[in-house]
């Protein structure tokens, strides 16, 4: 069995809690199908009694049969119709559910490789068409197998000599069905991986659109998303064609049979071989045959692009995570702050050719304060990754409280610390939830004295809507300066013993900088603190200085002292912090 149909039935295990309902889903289905082929019986009785015989009786008391089995058909597919869409939407939740909870475990290393937008596509598109088809196309295609099953074992009732006639087409049906279903797939596939490159191309323009604008790159960017949106439409054209090409050879290869039959039969009903209500019985349900055929090879096409959709979904379920907890954690009783980088190397599993981090060894005294300096790309933040483990080291370790990193539960190791990032990361929502994303079950009074302590809280207050004013994406709207101030309060409110500050006033004007650092300090006290540092005054003020060259520990000391012992840390203080700008 092809890994595409694997995923189909992957996917089929998601309904296994809902077993009642699907139950009562087929029960109606088969009622209705049940009733449609009824009423073939019912115009043949109309027919042959009842005009047949002159019988305005009969042909009332027919008449009235064939309404109460329409009410009836009515009432089951009411049943039916809302059961399965019900089934559909809540099944799609369900998925969603847990692809998202298992992507938003997943090692940042795999976000590297992949493009989030397109995951996102993955999540809104293919759940879409999964939806329609678990809700909608599956049942189409059952109730329609069943028709023409009952349809075929009628027609044989009804009158051997024309069934074959109708048989004798299905070969030539099956045929195209199977020829334009394997082109229809491959395409189905091809087709959604041209929208889904359409929808993250347009997630990536539209984030980014100051600098769309900013540089006039409007014009290009327009043909690039009129070339994105060409491919999907030339992809989707072909599937298209296909398919049209699959229901037009279907539909004329079983109304030709139906035809023909017609003709043979007109004749046997001329000739008095049979009635005219065996023969209008005999229409109806090849009629009901051939839209059956008709329908089923139409959903087929759905079911492929489905198929498809399923299989990328699985592919996401079933990426595995690089960064996951061990199966026994340890616990740390308590947390003062003692982290121990010892021989550890680093490359980064997108760039295997370049060696980030190369026997880097440093030992970190609780309550210090120590600040990491070093050229761009020497290695600072990739330290930081390395202790929140988005990453983990090829060789050596790196230790907390004398404990590998690697033996603690992911949620703990990570709850111990606090990070402001250079480019703080700000969230759709209220600033109130954005702070508490820290703490979600800090209370008011906490949220405000954090915002004081990073002097963000008179700001917030001038708002007309104060701590519950919307914040765009990212933050869109405020300041560089605002929005590391609300980092650096959401820091303040996760309250964990150690601090990871990158730079945490690179963005802040003279005077809030000031402010800023007091509250740092203030903060700082009593807990471990590593910030890399791209300002003079921040280094000045630090216990010790880590110089970071080419992933090597370069020089450890004082401010004063590596101004003394180190030629590179003189040099990159007269370079890049006495001139920052």
């Amino acid at each position: 069995m092809s890994y595409r149909w694997q995923a189909v039935l992957k996917i089929a295990t998601f309904l296994k809690p809902y077993k009642l309902l699907i139950t009562c889903s087929l029960v109606a289905l088969c009622l209705t199908a049940g009733i449609t082929l009824s009423l073939g019986q019912g115009i043949r009785l109309m027919v042959d009694r009842g005009l047949a015989g002159h019988s305005s009786e009969l042909l009332a008391q027919y008449v009235l049969i064939f309404l109460l089995m329409v009410v009836l058909l009515a009432i089951g597919t009411f049943a039916r119709y809302y059961w399965v869409t019900w089934l559909g939407e809540r099944v799609i939740a369900d998925i969603r559910r847990k692809v998202f909870a298992h992507l938003i475990e997943l090692h940042p290393g795999f976000f590297e490789a992949n493009r989030s937008l397109e995951i996102q596509s993955r999540l809104t598109a293919d759940m879409t068409l999964l939806q329609s088809v678990v809700g909608s196309s599956i049942s189409v295609a059952l109730r329609n197998l069943i028709m023409l099953v009952g349809g075929v074992i009628w027609l044989f009732i009804t009158n051997v000599k024309l069934t074959v006639i109708v048989m004798l087409s299905i070969p030539l049906v099956i045929a195209p069905i199977l020829l334009f279903g394997r082109r229809v797939r491959v395409l189905s596939r091809q087709s959604q991986d041209r929208v889904a490159a359409v929808g993250a191309y347009v997630g990536e323009m539209l984030g980014q659109i100051k600098t769309v604008q900013a540089y006039n790159h409007q014009p290009v960017d327009k043909m690039r998303f009129d070339q994105h949106v060409e491919d999907a439409f030339h992809i989707a054209r072909q599937r298209t064609l296909q398919r049209a090409w699959l229901v037009a050879v279907v539909i004329v290869l079983v109304f030709g049979a139906i035809g023909m039959m017609l003709w043979v039969g007109g004749m046997d009903v001329i000739e008095g071989k049979i009635s005219g209500g065996e023969l209008a019985a005999f229409v109806f349900y090849s009629i009901i045959i051939g839209s059956a055929v008709g329908s089923v090879s139409e959903v087929l096409g759905e079911l492929q692009r489905a198929a498809g959709a399923a299989e990328r979904t699985m592919e996401l379920l079933e990426e595995p995570s690089l960064i996951c907890s061990p199966a026994n954690p340890c616990r740390l009783a308590a947390i003062t702050g003692n982290i121990a980088f010892q021989h550890i190397g680093f490359t980064y599993p997108s760039r295997p050719e370049v060696q980030i981090i190369h026997d880097f060894s440093l030992a970190i005294q609780p309550g210090e304060t120590l600040a990491l300096v070093g050229h761009s790309g020497s290695g600072k933040s990739t330290l930081f990754d390395l202790l929140l483990r988005f990453y983990d080291v090829q060789s050596g370790c790196i230790t907390l409280e004398e404990t590998d990193i690697r033996d603690l539960g992911l949620s703990d190791l990570r709850r111990y610390f606090a990070l402001v990032s250079q480019n703080p990361a700000l969230f759709h929502g209220t600033i109130a939830e954005n702070l508490r994303y820290a703490r979600p079950d800090a209370a008011d009074v906490d949220v405000e004295m954090a915002a004081k302590a990073a002097f963000i809280h008179d700001f917030i207050i001038s708002l007309p809507q104060g701590y519950q004013t919307h914040l765009g994406d990212t933050g869109l709207g405020l300041s560089g300066g605002q929005k590391q101030r609300l980092a650096i309060a959401r820091a303040i409110l996760a309250d964990a013993p150690v601090l990871l500050l990158d730079e945490a006033t690179s963005a802040l004007d003279s005077q809030s900088e000031h402010w800023v650092q007091q509250a740092i300090a203030k903060l700082s006290a009593g807990r471990t603190t590593i910030v890399i540092a791209h300002r003079l005054s921040t280094i000045i003020s630090v216990d010790r200085i880590a110089l970071i060259h080419h992933g090597r520990l370069e020089a450890l000391g004082t401010h004063a002292e590596l101004m003394k012992s180190s030629d590179l840390y003189a040099r990159l203080v007269i370079s890049q912090f006495q001139n920052p700008a």
